[in-house]
């Protein structure tokens, strides 16, 4: 009877614990079923289908020229699947050992047993993604293991997976490479800094999908959207113009062991960047492309800032050019603070132009104080009224901040206004700097920096930019002829005249100023060189800016560490882009009542023509085949064209016939858009070219 129980009570308890471990399994169906149904049904279609991101070709960063200063070069790892439904047993021993010897002969660091073991090891894993070696190989590499036994198999058959990568490349290395920019690692984020963020939606392109279904163990593709590659973007950067820039500063910068420097060279009408140099000094004494000084560093810009205390006092009329200053023996007193001159002994009494040419911080100073100390809000309304307090606004990130101070700030004391008049307790980037002085150049219209030209898609203009006015004009016309003459002078006879050339005239302005710490003020008696202008100055065609910081040994003198790197940059710029008239003037049509004009072409073509309708013809005896036309009230003036070998010409004005037969005789490759005569060319005339280069007109 005892055991019965025993046997009841046991059967009951299992009973019970069934019932209740049912319970549960139901509880756990139901919830799942109810609950976290749409989770499980979503999982089970992804085991069931696929979407395969697929990468859109990144677009290219371009010169002027079209070269390439940044482009995407796809680089690949293989992989395989060694549970892969075709990857048999017989398939996989049959051929392991001839694919692992030719692995070893192709990566060239491992040998054959060794890659044996490891894919023989993955195999009995059934690794799926099993990586075959670390090492990224290219496109030309990547066909040849495509041939490999197994992998010439494919995915199902072979496993073989290819996994692309895509690696930016700068062709002309550290060349403008903070402003051309770089991207992130995680491909997703897109450019960190320059152009390469500036324009990363233009660059990017659209991904296309793969939508894959998973047929009998096999991925089958179903649905496939194809990527939309990225623009390119045809930056305003000449590449010439760039090395040219670049190897100046460079030498200037290991001559003088200096800190950092950069260089910009801008086109006064469009405000075209056609070169930046940044280069900072590393820990080995090495200098690279490490930071963007040009526009990103805001500092005190010392004597450079005169020119616009000299444009507030002139266009107020509070001096004119020949009025008198007396400088003394180069020092003087505002309260208890003393201002000195560089030049030993002082200038004693000068004109106010002098004081400009000379440089002298006495006279610039006792201008400004003299004439605002009681309302210095007007001297600086003034400042503000050239936009000197404001940031340019240009695409790039990283815009240092302008600073000048205004009466009333917490900052400002009574020393403030003949320090400021000469460049200190203020900031600018030397880009903002230059900008000030190119629309000096530019007749007083202000222009906004540029660094990109146009879009293309494969080949195509899509977009094309304009130059962006910020300030119709900074001042009269009257007050800019003034402050040319100073800037002239200044190279002719004042602190600069050591770049002072004989073929062309330079305008231009010195400043050397002490750098300032946040810790120890000016006590390190740091400086900083720099040297702005314009050239030619009779017909400004470039504006240009030098700094240099904290040069050493003992030499810091503006005209002689930043100006000579202006000058060389200048010399050759004038070189390359002057050596001839036909490029040192635009072609111009000077429609008259009587006479027709006609396009440049071939000479004998053109005398033939305008013999035959009767038209006078000056300069018939112009040595030069090709020939560019001029037509005025009574005849018609021919002026030859010359075409030096590796040199752009310049074809503005001519049709498209003669264009093309001279560009193409020369190596270039020609797009032509519109009809009638060259009215633009891609390539800048005078610039150097490679054999092979495409060269864009636009006919009008």
């Amino acid at each position: 009877m005892q055991i019965k129980k025993s046997i009841i009570l046991r059967f009951g308890l299992l009973y019970i614990g069934i019932s209740v471990l049912a319970v549960i399994i139901l509880g756990k169906a139901l919830y799942l079923q109810v609950v976290e149904g749409d989770k499980w049904e979503e999982v089970v279609e992804e085991q069931k289908n696929k979407d395969i991101v697929i990468d859109a070709n990144r677009g290219d960063i371009l010169a002027s020229d079209h070269r390439k200063l940044a482009c995407s070069v796809p680089t690949y790892r293989i992989h395989m699947d060694m549970a892969a439904n075709g990857l048999t047993k017989e398939i996989f021993n049959d051929n392991i050992d001839s694919l692992c010897y030719l692995l070893s002969r192709f990566y060239g660091d491992r040998s054959k047993a060794s890659f044996k073991k490891a894919l023989t090891d993955a195999r009995s894993k059934g690794k799926r993604y099993y990586r075959i070696h670390h090492r990224r190989i290219s496109f030309t590499e990547l066909k040849k293991v495509k041939e490999f036994p197994i992998f010439r198999l494919g995915p199902n058959k072979g496993g073989f997976i290819i996994v692309k990568y895509e690696n930016r490349r700068l062709p002309f290395g550290e060349l403008a490479a903070r402003t051309v920019g770089s991207l992130y690692a995680e491909k997703d984020l897109g450019g960190r800094f320059g152009l390469e963020m500036a324009y990363n939606n233009y660059l990017k392109g659209v991904a296309g999908v793969s939508t894959r279904t998973r047929v009998s163990g096999n991925w089958v593709t179903e649905e496939q959207v194809e990527p939309v590659d990225g623009h390119d973007i045809v930056t305003t950067i000449d590449i010439g113009l760039q090395d040219v820039a670049e190897s100046a500063l460079l030498q200037q910068l290991q001559e003088h062991k200096a800190d950092h420097g950069c260089a910009v060279l801008m086109e006064v009408n469009t405000g075209k960047v056609r070169a930046i140099a940044n280069l900072g000094r590393t820990t080995t004494g090495k200098y690279i492309e490490k930071y963007n000084y040009a526009i990103g560093e805001a500092t005190e810009p010392g004597s450079t800032f005169k020119l616009a205390s000299m444009i507030v006092a002139l266009e107020d009329g509070v001096v004119a050019l020949e009025d008198s200053i007396e400088t003394g023996k180069g020092h003087c007193y505002f309260y208890d603070r003393k201002m000195t001159d560089s030049h030993y002994g002082g200038f004693g009494k000068l004109s106010v132009k002098e004081v400009f040419e000379k440089s002298s911080n006495v006279g610039v100073s006792k201008i400004i104080f003299d004439n605002y100390r009681d309302n210095p809000r007007k001297f600086v309304d003034r400042i503000y009224e050239m936009g000197l307090n404001k940031s340019l606004g240009i695409e790039i990130k990283g815009e240092g901040a302008p600073m000048i101070k205004y009466p009333g700030d917490n900052s400002w004391w009574g020393t403030t206004l003949p320090w400021m008049s000469i460049g200190y307790e203020t900031k600018q980037t030397p880009l903002q700097v230059l900008s000030f002085y190119n629309a000096v150049a530019n007749n007083g219209k202000m222009v906004k920096p540029m660094f990109v030209e146009s879009v293309l898609h494969h080949g195509e203009v899509i977009e094309e930019f304009q130059s962006v006015v910020l300030r119709p004009s900074i001042c009269s016309l009257e007050t800019i002829e003034k402050v040319h003459e100073m800037l002239v002078g200044v190279v002719d006879r004042g602190t600069a005249k050591n770049i002072k050339s004989k073929r062309y005239k330079i305008a231009g302005k010195t400043g050397t100023a002490q750098i300032s710490n946040e810790k120890t003020s000016y006590k390190d008696k740091k400086h900083q060189a720099s040297f702005v202008g314009y050239f030619p100055a009779d017909r400004p065609m470039y504006s240009c800016i030098v700094v240099i910081n904290a040069p050493s040994n003992n030499v810091y003198y503006a005209n002689v560490v930043a100006g000579s790197v202006f000058k060389e940059i200048a010399d050759r710029v004038y070189a390359q882009s002057y050596h001839n008239s036909d490029v040192d003037t635009e072609y111009e049509v000077q429609l008259a009542s009587h006479q027709p004009y006609s396009k440049g072409g071939k000479k004998a073509e053109l005398l033939t023509v305008l013999d035959e309708v009767g038209v006078m013809v000056q300069g018939q005896d112009v040595g030069s085949e090709w020939i560019s036309t001029s037509a005025r009230e009574h005849d018609v003036s021919l002026r030859g064209k010359n075409f030096p070998n590796g040199i752009v010409p310049n074809v503005k004005g001519m049709g498209a016939k003669d264009a093309v037969a001279i560009l193409e005789n020369m190596g270039m490759k020609v797009v032509i858009n519109g009809v009638g005569r060259v009215v633009k060319q891609s390539m800048t005339a005078g610039q150097s070219f490679r054999k092979g280069s495409t060269i864009y007109l636009r006919m009008g």
